[in-house]
């Protein structure tokens, strides 16, 4: 994805949040979802980043929503990316409780931390990701997410300032029948609506598609 936008000539930033990936070894017991937040509201300031594209996928929709929250002076788009599209109050608990609580019996506590989507083998497809090539690929990089992030619930300071940012939703097909039809259907008459026909990691299955979904919210 990144290699696609740059070509097309933007600027691109890909943090890993803290607990994650190359990040892993900073796992502990106090992440949770202010704690992502804040590792790109920094991000923001440092790189002094201003009309940021801001795009979040799955759980991402609950961080870039209270980044905007935050930092709304250097957002200038939001895209939620097969996201979770929460209001103030809610967790992702609550807004994709069945599909998030079925995972926590299969977690475990690593240093005093609960994960949950622990990686293995296979555990790509649970995303959507079917070619044996990424779904290897995929799964080698895997990594447990700590379950206070799932948990706690998103406090939104402003959210007339939130609301004023202009929203973009690329979905893939088979998710939209669980989504709010309101707010599908008020992002497709705006002209802010892509569904593509893959799975839920639709940044790895379909980047080509993404991608040029991304290029044409920047020119909007």
């Amino acid at each position: 994805m990144a290699r696609l936008l740059r070509a097309a000539g933007h600027d691109v930033h890909t943090p890993t949040l803290t607990g994650l990936a190359e990040r892993s070894h900073l796992l502990r017991a106090d992440i949770d979802l202010d704690f992502h937040v804040n590792d790109v509201v920094s991000l923001l300031f440092y790189e002094d980043l201003r009309d940021v594209i801001l795009v979040g996928h799955s759980y991402g929709g609950m961080v870039i929503t209270g980044i905007a929250d935050r930092a709304p002076d250097r957002i200038g788009r939001l895209v939620f990316l097969d996201a979770a599209n929460p209001v103030d109050g809610q967790s992702l608990l609550d807004v994709a409780g069945p599909m998030i609580e079925m995972t926590r019996p299969m977690g475990a506590v690593v240093d005093g931390v609960e994960l949950v989507l622990l990686p293995g083998e296979g555990a790509a497809r649970f995303y959507g990701v079917t070619e044996p090539d990424v779904v290897a690929w995929t799964d080698a990089r895997l990594t447990g997410h700590p379950w206070n992030c799932f948990e706690q619930k998103l406090r939104l300071t402003d959210p007339t300032a939130f609301a004023a940012i202009p929203q973009y939703h690329i979905v893939c097909t088979s998710t939209i029948a669980t989504r709010d039809p309101e707010l599908i259907e008020g992002a497709r008459r705006a002209g802010r609506f892509w569904a593509i026909d893959t799975g839920h990691d639709l940044m790895l299955t379909e980047p080509g598609a993404v991608a040029e979904a991304l290029v044409e919210v920047s020119t909007r």
